[in-house]
């Protein structure tokens, strides 16, 4: 028996590197899982509120990714869907695991100093903790493994040293988290810029792809894809990262390896290459568009949260009561 935690912020539309990178992902791990297996995917809107946001658009935007991971495949009897704020087990156990966390351990993510030096207002003190939530968010359900961009790596690392930490002052009570990386996918890049990752919150609309673009939308931006005037389709991070990106989609949006299109658009152009990946992410996003339109108008979507919210408590309950008894601020034994 395993089990898997994963999580993605509801900040805005996804994108394709979004779903490729990580929800098609839990899908596949979901389905590939033994019935004794426990996977918690969960909607971060605690993390959402490291930056400023408009009540009225986070719940919508939560309820928005809820019906997305469902139309996404995500199924609510392999899998348990629930929103972080509603199992308040998370936002005690990121204060608790901050009182063994040192701000030197904080201040040197590399996320948050990227993040600090966006930031127009003041910093919040949530965007320097946060990785401390992610790592309750984590250790709450004793997962073995958790999916992971290389851009989380470091995250995952603080989550596995507090992990230790705690075991070695309060006696064994946590597992040590392993990562799960995906070779291929993993890391989506912008069409506009490949030396970036593809992000939903991209100055350039037409640097990313979003999960419920329309399909004229999704060829224009596929189309007017940042090249090369080298004229050849081969996979080369280095010195192609544009057609190396358009590989990387094509392949996961076909289920086709990467070699396989290199040997089929050997003598081929740009423009029907560009094409067929067009092709071929139309043809991914629109059951999955059309899915969403259903969950998210249904009662059915509720009572899955509703669900999943129950049995993700049940569990994090167990474990923060074993983990507050051990610290000592539980009245009895």
């Amino acid at each position: 028996m395993k089990t898997i935690v994963s999580g993605i912020q509801p900040s805005g539309t996804l994108t394709l590197g979004n779903y490729l990178g990580a929800i098609k992902n839990f899908v596949t791990m979901q389905n590939e899982a033994s019935d004794d297996d426990n996977i918690f995917i969960f909607i971060a809107d605690l993390h959402a509120l490291t930056v400023p946001q408009d009540p009225a658009a986070l719940r919508k935007n939560v309820r928005s990714l809820a019906a997305l991971y469902l139309a996404c495949g995500l199924d609510p009897n392999k899998s348990t869907l629930f929103i972080q704020s509603e199992v308040t087990e998370h936002a005690e156990i990121g204060y608790l695991l901050q009182t063994i966390t040192y701000i030197g351990e904080l201040e040197r993510m590399t996320q948050y100093k990227d993040k600090m030096q966006k930031q127009v207002a003041g910093v919040s003190s949530a965007l320097l903790t946060y990785p401390v939530l992610m790592a309750g968010d984590i250790l709450l359900y004793n997962a073995d493994y958790v999916p992971v961009g290389e851009d989380q790596r470091q995250h995952l690392e603080l989550t596995r040293n507090l992990a230790e930490r705690f075991n070695s002052r309060f006696s064994d009570t946590f597992t040590v988290p392993k990562p799960l990386i995906a070779k291929v996918g993993a890391k989506i890049m912008s069409l506009q810029d490949p030396t970036k990752k593809m992000s939903k919150s991209d100055a350039l609309e037409k640097a990313s792809i979003f999960i419920l673009d329309q399909e004229n939308v999704i060829r224009k931006k596929i189309a007017s894809a940042v090249t090369d005037s080298d004229g050849s389709i081969k996979f080369d991070p280095v010195n192609k990262p544009g057609i190396s990106n358009l590989l990387s989609i094509y392949s996961c949006a076909s289920n086709t390896s990467i070699e396989e299109l290199v040997e089929k658009y050997k003598d081929s152009g740009y423009g029907e290459f560009k094409k067929d990946v067009a092709d071929a992410v139309v043809n991914l996003l629109k059951p999955i568009q059309e899915k969403y339109n259903y969950y998210l108008n249904s009662k059915e979507l509720d009572e899955i949260l509703d669900n999943g919210r129950d049995k993700a408590s049940y569990f994090a309950r167990k474990t923060l009561s074993k983990m507050k008894r051990k610290m000592g601020i539980i009245r009895k034994k």
